[in-house]
């Protein structure tokens, strides 16, 4: 197909709702590679399997089957589904490695349709699904495109504070080393950018999830280019800084707002029509006040870039938006069915600021709990005559254990909750399946009817 019969044809599909964008994004360790996964795979098996109650077109076996087909976008590496489902059917089952990068995949999916003007064109329909994924860390850069370098850069300051301001001495220390008004030393600026990027590396390793710029600790194709060698700073007098290294620091901040943040947007956010963020509120609770706190801050950032409108047909032509979003408690199998209330109800806490905003505006928000990949088995231990409720399952160092990780708080929790209860998240292997059965989960089917049901109508 030439290229302009190719742009002609995706146009169309676009105002007949015949092609949907579906972004996926979550921060570091939300399970974004596993949850891709299992939606391709869960649509795959629709055909043999009724593994997709929940998905109406599915239930009501209007879901003739899907196929994966080549993406369009040649500029974007592939989802690795294949390597994702080779780690899965190993003995015992492994996770699939996380993806780094923007990665995409294409899904046609065959349909009877229920109105009327389609069936004018035959029995069946197909929708193509584009499903996208991208680090929420990239993510967390677009205010960026807010702010000048002094602004970011006294952001990042107010920033240091509690465990941020412990793991930011190394760097700081560093940073009284360089004279910002001296003539450019690219070596010195190296050293402190280095610095300065292995504090945020620490603060993600420990837990921390507000992390800008976001590409200094998943650069992709952009690992040690100078465009990812600048820091905050502080520079008083400004009257002459030519040749300088604060300059040069500046500089390259607005060659990443405008070759890394701005493209970003305009090469893939701009386009997106749904949006599913994934969120592990699981860890964070286990890892105490300042981790959970801080990813809430980070989840309140990220918000704050969404480009939202209602998806009319001149919207959809020339300025897509995002029209519908759902936030998706990941590793709901982690925790015990009568605690899947809750989670959902933090997660409705941690984004209440967003949801007044999207209500106001008009578009559809929704939170849910889900497992793409079921990792543990439910039952009941036995302990003074009573039955209580318990997982059991492989942790990831293959030893088998039966416990209740305890109870997960409905609300924003205080300092209290982790002195007084804390919790007791353990991480599992995947469960093993056969090849030709579809992956387990909870409800992937769920997010899925959410996202694309009204598609299928």
């Amino acid at each position: 197909m030439n290229p302009i019969r190719r742009e002609f044809h995706d146009l169309l599909s676009r105002t007949t709702d015949n092609n949907v964008r579906i972004a996926v994004t979550g921060l570091s360790r939300a399970g974004k590679t596993a949850f891709i996964s299992s939606l391709v795979n869960q649509l795959l098996s629709v055909s043999t399997h009724e593994n997709l109650p929940l998905l109406s077109a599915s239930r009501e076996r209007r879901l003739v089957g899907a196929k994966r087909v080549p993406q369009k976008n040649m500029m974007v590496p592939s989802f690795p589904y294949d390597e994702a489902m080779s780690n899965l059917s190993q003995i015992p089952p492994q996770w699939p490695e996380p993806t780094r990068d923007v990665s995409e995949t294409r899904i046609i999916l065959k349909y009877r349709t229920n109105k009327k003007s389609r069936r004018l064109f035959g029995e069946n329909s197909t929708i193509s699904l584009d499903i996208v994924d991208y680090p929420g860390e990239w993510l967390l850069d677009l205010p960026l495109l807010q702010m000048s370098f002094a602004q970011w850069s006294e952001h990042q300051f107010l920033a240091l504070e509690g465990q941020r301001k412990e793991y930011a001495q190394e760097w700081l220390k560093e940073l009284n080393t360089i004279d910002l008004s001296a003539s450019l030393d690219e070596k010195a600026i190296a050293n402190v950018a280095y610095s300065y990027t292995q504090f945020l590396h620490r603060c993600k390793a420990n837990g921390l999830h507000w992390i800008q710029p976001g590409r200094f600790v998943l650069p992709g194709e952009l690992e040690g280019a100078p465009v990812l060698q600048f820091f905050p700073c502080k520079m008083k007098d400004k009257r002459d800084l030519k040749g300088t290294n604060y300059e040069t620091l500046e500089a390259r901040y607005r060659e990443y707002q405008r070759r890394v943040v701005k493209a970003f947007y305009k090469q893939h956010f701009s386009t997106f029509d749904r949006q599913i963020v994934l969120v592990d509120c699981l860890q964070p609770l286990n890892a105490g006040y300042d981790s959970f706190y801080d990813m809430r801050r980070a989840l309140e950032e990220l918000l704050k870039s969404f480009s939202y409108g209602r998806n009319n047909v001149i919207n959809r032509l020339f300025s897509p938006r995002i029209d519908k979003i759902i936030f998706a408690a990941t590793k709901a199998d982690h925790i015990t069915p009568e605690q899947h209330e809750n989670l959902v109800s933090l997660l409705q806490q941690m984004v209440h600021p967003c949801w007044q905003t999207a209500a106001f505006d008009g578009i559809e928000m929704n939170c849910m709990a889900l497992a793409s990949i079921q990792a543990t088995e439910f039952g009941y231990i036995q302990q003074n005559g009573e039955l209580h409720p318990a997982l059991q399952g492989l942790t990831l160092e293959g030893n088998k254990v039966t416990l209740f990780p305890g109870e997960v708080p409905s609300k924003l929790p205080e300092k209290s909750f982790w002195l007084d209860q804390g919790f007791n998240f353990q991480q599992f292997k995947p469960l093993s399946h056969r090849a030709d059965n579809p992956l387990v989960h909870t409800r992937v089917d769920k997010a899925l009817e959410y996202l694309i049901g009204d598609k299928l109508k």
